[in-house]
């Protein structure tokens, strides 16, 4: 299989608050927009990719037709402390998890979209030396 795309697609009750979720706190910017799917792509090389779909379309095969749960989406950036600072104490999110470096390599916290989707935003760091074994 030659792969020519891939990204996640969120099954939404609130398909405009979550376009403006993405849009405005995490810089990605409408490609297509109806009024039951919305497609996004933050811009630069590489351009990711993320879509909003109304849960109840038929375009969703009968049985699967529900909001998202138990999804991690997660962001690696430049400064986690920095997208707290931005994300947390100026736009007010709630944090799922305070920003905490982990021994595993990462410094991060998570946030919550309107779905109730995991954000996690990560800063690698060094890990342990325990933990530095295990990297393939």
């Amino acid at each position: 299989m030659k792969l020519t795309s891939f990204y996640p697609v969120i099954g939404t009750a609130r398909l405009a608050e979550s376009r403006d979720f993405y849009t405005r706190l995490l810089g990605f910017e409408t490609t297509f927009e109806a009024d039951w799917y919305v497609s996004l792509r933050r811009p630069g090389d590489p351009g990711y990719e993320l879509a909003l779909l109304d849960h109840t379309h038929p375009t969703l095969p009968e049985g699967h037709r529900v909001p998202a749960q138990g999804i991690l989406l997660n962001f690696e950036v430049a400064d986690a402390d920095a997208e707290w600072d931005r994300l947390v104490l100026r736009e007010g999110l709630t944090p799922e998890l305070a920003l905490r470096s982990e021994d595993f390599g990462q410094r991060h916290f998570i946030v919550a979209d309107p779905n109730g989707v995991l954000i996690d935003i990560i800063t690698p760091v060094e890990p342990t030396a325990e933990y530095a074994a295990q990297y393939v």
